[in-house]
């Protein structure tokens, strides 16, 4: 897996991008997806494959699991507290896929795209740290 320092410095760079819903060019636009797709090109120099549409309404439950089977099948699953440079994925309701995506860039603190507000650096606190569905780092 890649140094976790070199993604947390990766993901920092992003932070004051604007919130564009299937974007993802730092400073211009990403989403949440976007920051993750955006850095992996930032790390391997192209896309780590094609990425469908999909809906901005995190309440849409027809996808299924797309968001957490992506990341199965291009990041390396991880068990444990997540660190810096792991990709962490939220349930953002509970007994619900995941639908939101972040870095982790110290033990308590992540980089996620956040609608309204764009690429923001924020606290793991007990309201996000309970929503960690799934822990991945880049290969």
């Amino acid at each position: 897996m890649r140094p976790g320092a070199e993604i947390a410095l990766l993901a920092r760079g992003w932070i004051g991008t604007p919130y564009r819903h299937q974007a993802s060019r730092c400073g211009a636009g990403a989403d949440c997806l976007g920051l993750i797709r955006g850095i992996w090109r930032e790390l391997y120099g192209g896309e780590a494959g094609p990425v469908p549409a999909y809906g901005s309404d995190w309440r849409d439950f027809g996808v299924g699991d797309a968001l957490e089977a992506a990341a199965r099948r291009h990041l390396v699953a991880r068990d444990g507290v997540p660190k810096a440079g792991d990709v962490v994925l939220f349930k953002l309701m509970r007994h619900r896929p995941a639908r939101h995506c972040g870095v982790m860039v110290a033990p308590d603190r992540f980089v996620h795209a956040q609608e309204h507000v764009g690429v923001v650096e924020a606290a793991l606190g007990e309201s996000w740290a309970r929503r960690v569905a799934g822990v991945f780092g880049f290969p």
